[in-house]
């Protein structure tokens, strides 16, 4: 062996500790970086000599050459990873759909003075003191205001769930763009580390910022993470390449999202379509399956009402739109009919055919009051036998709000009453078992990603005691060179000098 040995070990050792020194300032300098996970070097003892006479070499050795730094590694758990985003599949779509039912829930504002509930109370009542002063121009007036009072919240409701829909189909677009780009952004540096793996390196921050992107996609559909090896001379510990799989509640893969295996396109990207009635989002040529309890997309696909569900507990806003037009509709025929068939003016008059106090545009949808009424409320029909002092239909269309409708989607003989205050109890307990279910996710998230955290994130207490051990080993280093140095100097300067 050389008879510098002992240098050349003790320069390995301070090599050694160096590079985990560094490492170490790494860890610390990323204490605070989204996705990184702290990162150790591994120590390897060189191979060692044979026996003193050194000439066996085929044996173990027994003198030692010191310690290399072998590879920079990422403290990583998989299982947790898995477990962490299932759980943050699960959470972005109870998040997404209670956010988007406290809309709906804060539009319709029930029960309060302002609500389509109250607003129609006030309009039976105001039909009641009509009845009782069916010859009174004020309470013939206040009728009229409050017809309006009810058209107009028709007419907000519904417009504004429409316009709640379609800001729905604009995040919708907007998530899947989002979802594209994750997914290309995977591709791209799956294509990274292929370059990088084979030639022995291990590209660890490319690791952690695949693995973000991952966890961000996780959210937006449900998703299974295959590792594929890059190549056989990458190391053992190498993270390798990731096949991402769109699978449905069954577990079952619908598609690959990205397939470094492929032998044509490496990935596949969602594509939407807005309809101007309807929107649609599709993957592999076929329509996106929405899951029943995974990611934000499925939830935004179902609360517009594009969803394949048949859970009569959940609410979306196209059925809400259609409750709340089919109401009207019923409501609006209903008090017609009865204001025309046995109604009579105040001058004593049957009201035409075709006249209508409540009219529904066939293109907008919307409700009104009759211009005609507006001019002259001695239109109302309040008599129910031509006297003026007459007020029986009155009663009569203060008692449509407790018709039975003729076309209930629920088919359980509701009123035009109780069929609303169904809807908005359906709303409600869809709202309350959404936010249960959002903190419930959002609990289990948290406890995942701690586990995770406690295993990959920087503990600066661990890193500067790391710090100090690798800082004395290196000191210890640099005094061993120290000695192997005065070893050197006694033997090439003292030694053979006696008797000069």
């Amino acid at each position: 062996m050389s008879t510098f040995h002992g240098l050349e070990m003790a320069k390995r050792a301070l090599y050694t500790q160096q590079s985990a020194l560094y490492t170490t300032g790494h860890n610390i300098s990323n204490a605070n970086t989204e996705g990184y996970s702290r990162q150790r070097v591994n120590f390897e003892t060189l191979p060692a000599y044979p026996t003193g006479s050194r000439n066996r070499p085929q044996i173990p050795g027994q003198l030692g050459q010191g310690v290399q730094a072998g590879s920079v590694e990422r403290i990583r758990d998989s299982f947790l990873d898995l477990q962490y985003r299932a759980e943050n599949s699960k959470a972005g779509y109870w998040e997404t759909m209670s956010e988007s039912l406290y809309r709906m829930e804060s539009l319709l504002n029930e029960p309060s003075d302002s609500g389509l509930a109250n607003t129609m109370d006030k309009f039976w009542q105001s039909l009641q003191d009509l009845a009782v002063n069916p010859e009174n121009t004020g309470a013939r007036s206040v009728v009229v205001q409050r017809g309006l009072a009810v058209a107009d919240t028709f007419n907000y409701l519904t417009g504004n769930l429409k316009s709640m829909q379609k800001d729905i189909g604009k995040q919708v677009e907007v998530t899947v763009k989002d979802a594209n780009s994750l997914i290309r952004q995977i591709d791209r540096i799956n294509n990274q580390i292929k370059e990088l793996e084979p030639h022995g390196y291990l590209p660890n921050d490319l690791y952690d910022e695949r693995d973000r992107l991952v966890d961000e996609l996780s959210g937006i559909v449900n998703i299974k993470v295959h590792r594929v090896e890059s190549a056989d001379s990458a190391l053992d510990i190498a993270g390798g390449l990731t096949r991402i799989e769109l699978v449905d509640d069954s577990g079952a893969v619908i598609t690959n999202l990205v397939d470094p295996e492929s032998d044509g396109a490496t990935y596949q990207e969602f594509s939407f379509q807005d309809t101007g009635s309807d929107i649609t989002v599709k993957i592999a040529g076929g329509d996106f399956k929405v899951s029943s309890n995974s990611g934000s997309l499925s939830s935004l696909l179902e609360v517009y009402g594009n969803g394949a569900t048949t859970d009569e507990q959940k609410v979306n806003f196209k059925d809400m739109i259609a409750n709340i037009e089919l109401m009207a509709q019923e409501f609006v025929e209903e008090f017609n009919s009865v204001h025309n068939v046995d109604g009579y003016t105040l001058y004593g008059e049957k009201p035409e055919a075709d006249f209508e106090f409540f009219s529904i545009d066939e293109d907008t949808g919307e409700v009104s009051v009759s211009q005609d009424i507006i001019d002259d409320n001695g239109l109302i029909a309040a008599s129910g036998n031509g006297n003026s002092g007459n007020g029986e239909n009155a009663l009569k269309l203060a008692d449509v709000m407790d018709k039975e409708l003729a076309t209930n989607p629920f088919n359980n003989g509701a009123t035009i009453k109780s069929f609303y205050e169904g809807v908005i109890g359906g709303l409600g307990v869809a709202t309350q078992e959404s936010n249960r279910m959002a903190n419930n996710t959002s609990v289990l998230r948290s406890q995942v990603q701690e586990q995770r955290m406690s295993v990959s994130s920087v503990s600066l207490d661990e890193e500067m005691t790391n710090m100090i051990k690798f800082q004395h080993a290196y000191n210890a280093a640099a005094r061993n060179m120290t000695a192997v140095d005065e070893i050197l100097d006694r033997i090439i300067n003292n030694m053979g000098i006696v008797g000069r």
